[in-house]
């Protein structure tokens, strides 16, 4: 599998199609959702940034997630 970036830990929600589009429409910019392939091959809806949230953004990869981070 050709990956770009590292593996970190996320976590994953169930919810009703009403409330996932509910949430979705809430999310601001530069989030997005897109489909995620997790380590185990399956694909889930998770969260990305567009590039122009990386300028003012700390890189918390090596903390594995944001778990990590914040136990930092």
């Amino acid at each position: 599998m050709d990956r770009e970036g590292a593996c970190i830990e996320v976590e994953v929600y169930s919810l009703s199609a009403d409330a996932f589009g509910r949430f979705v429409a809430s999310v601001p910019r530069p989030l997005a959702i897109k489909h995620l392939t997790l380590a185990d091959g399956s694909e889930v809806s998770g969260f990305v940034c567009e590039p122009e949230g990386f300028a003012a953004a700390e890189d918390i990869t090596q903390y594995g997630g944001w778990r990590g981070y914040n136990l930092r």
